[in-house]
């Protein structure tokens, strides 16, 4: 039985912050993973989740930068692995699995966009990669502890998704490059990777979820040349459905809310926006509210999942 994508009158908003969605909610006993959690949203989402009681393991690529970010932070345990190298994704979760602890929670957060063409792991367009695949290795190598704790799974995905669809004939842009395609394509396989999650993990008491976390000035666009950013911004600011931008812990917080609230007890499979399930996009709609209708599709998030299993070499 597949949740219906529209929202279910949560109460929150878009200016609702990380508090706000936690308001009453305790973690205490609760193991959290969160990917890019040093940093921008990630740095947000770790705090809102010690602050509610939470033990969260943030897994870095720049361990010392990470330790630097977090070091007020308490309740946090800092591990090494870059989501482009498949044997750090391993390695990472060997070291983990060794612990025999479940995962509670799991938040797909770190990402990269509008890059440079980049091949990173054994060839992959980086974005796709990055934002993606080494999510999807990570999930798979780490789903042992994953079933053990009926872990919620939620995946950072953006309005950048209504940019591209899954290019199945070109998935690595071996004919010819544009950063925002591939930024585009990353993200809608994000949004589809909960879908088809959400399929295979609820027998296990996993369910899955992605978010579109609002627009927030952080590093996600150190690639982007002031006049690209500012020409994005233009872009955003006139969407007839933009809701203006956030802060860290406004933008936080329909990850946060996915990941713990019990108003989605029994739910999962969709895309989330400002504390909420999102409607279905608007035809047409450009970096807007709503989600696209090939991000949602269950036949295209099958066929995704093959196509990343096969790339990977993880099997689900």
């Amino acid at each position: 039985m597949t949740t219906p994508q529209h929202k279910i009158g949560s109460g929150f908003g878009a200016r609702s912050t990380t508090a706000d969605v936690l308001a009453g909610i305790d973690l205490s006993g609760r193991l959290a993973v969160v990917t890019g959690g040093a940093s921008g949203l990630g740095l947000a989402t770790t705090r809102a989740l010690t602050q509610a009681g939470a033990r969260v393991i943030v897994p870095a690529r720049r361990r010392p930068a990470a330790e630097e970010a977090l070091k007020d932070v308490p309740g946090v345990e800092i591990e090494e692995l870059d989501l482009a190298d498949p044997r750090s994704i391993e390695s990472f979760a060997e070291r983990f699995l060794a612990s025999r602890r479940p995962i509670d929670l799991m938040i797909n957060n770190a990402g990269v966009m509008a890059s440079p063409e980049t091949r990173v792991g054994p060839g992959w367009e980086s974005q796709f990669g990055v934002n993606h695949l080494g999510h999807h290795a990570l999930v798979n190598r780490l789903w042992p502890a994953i079933a053990d704790g009926g872990a919620r799974v939620v995946s950072v995905s953006s309005n950048g998704h209504q940019l591209s669809d899954i290019r199945w004939d070109d998935v690595h842009f071996e004919n010819g490059y544009d950063k925002w395609l591939a930024y585009g394509q990353a993200k809608t396989a994000n949004a589809l990777f909960a879908v088809h999650l959400d399929t295979l993990g609820r027998d296990a008491g996993v369910r899955a979820f992605s978010v579109h976390p609002g627009t927030i000035a952080t590093s996600l666009g150190r690639h982007m040349s002031e006049k690209e950013l500012a020409d994005l911004s233009a872009m955003i600011d006139a969407s007839p459905t933009n809701t203006g931008w956030k802060t860290p812990e406004q933008g936080a917080a329909t990850q946060v809310w996915a990941a713990t609230s019990p108003l989605l007890d029994g739910l999962g499979g969709v895309y989330c926006e400002d504390g909420d399930i999102a409607e279905p996009a608007e035809p047409g709609v450009v970096l807007g509210n709503g989600v696209a209708a090939w991000a949602t599709d269950p036949e295209a998030a099958a066929r995704l999942w093959r196509l990343s299993a096969d790339l990977t070499g993880i099997p689900a």
